[in-house]
């Protein structure tokens, strides 16, 4: 069965047709900073910022997030481990501001906003932290918001197999699929009125 090689166990790229470009971290532990290329920053940002500028933590009770450098929520500092609440926005540095979001509530997964000029390299529209799955389609508590689509898509992982579902039928790399369908690194997807293609991401 196709599994997610290591590196797309941890990121990977989501280019939604008609809708944008998301960079997908699937780790419980994501580090934002500056995009480097000796850096290890798995939101990697073209912005004036530390390397390891910051962290948000997935846990039990929901997102936090550390400040390894200045850092502010909701226009306070960040001095210690803080927890992450809906709509809430961070400040990184002097600029980069973005709007932290969880829009499912049944859902652990969130998305980052950004709210300043500054992107991740490659350029995307979006950051989502998908926890067991990200839904995609028209309503607004979907992870990516879709809004010319009829159905909902929904990603969902299961140990190091990544699955699609959908209602309605669709293909995975022009093979028919009839309710769900595991996903390889670089497949594309496609159903009635949508598609989408994931692109894997080295290191």
């Amino acid at each position: 069965m196709p599994t997610l090689d290591h590196a797309s166990r941890e990121r990977f790229l989501l280019w939604v047709d008609g809708v944008g470009g998301y960079l997908v971290c699937l780790k419980s532990s994501v580090i934002l900073g500056r995009a480097d290329p000796n850096g290890n920053a798995d939101v990697p940002l073209i912005a004036d910022l530390s390397v390891r500028h910051a962290r948000i933590v997935r846990e039990d009770e929901g997102y936090c997030i550390e400040a390894f450098r200045p850092t502010w929520l909701e226009g306070r500092l960040v001095e210690r481990m803080t927890l992450l609440r809906d709509a809430c926005e961070l400040r990184l540095g002097t600029a980069a501001r973005l709007r932290f979001r969880r829009p499912h509530a049944l859902s652990a997964s969130a998305r980052l906003e950004y709210l300043s000029g500054h992107r991740t390299v490659p350029t995307t529209d979006g950051i989502l932290l998908m926890a067991d799955h990200l839904l995609l389609g028209p309503k607004p508590r979907c992870h990516v918001t879709c809004r010319e689509w009829r159905d909902e898509a929904v990603l969902f992982r299961q140990g190091d197999q990544l699955i699609c579902r959908s209602r309605g039928g669709f293909s995975v790399d022009g093979r028919p699929a009839q309710g769900r369908a595991l996903l390889r690194p670089n497949s594309h997807v496609q159903g009635e009125d949508w598609s989408f293609t994931l692109e894997p991401l080295c290191g």
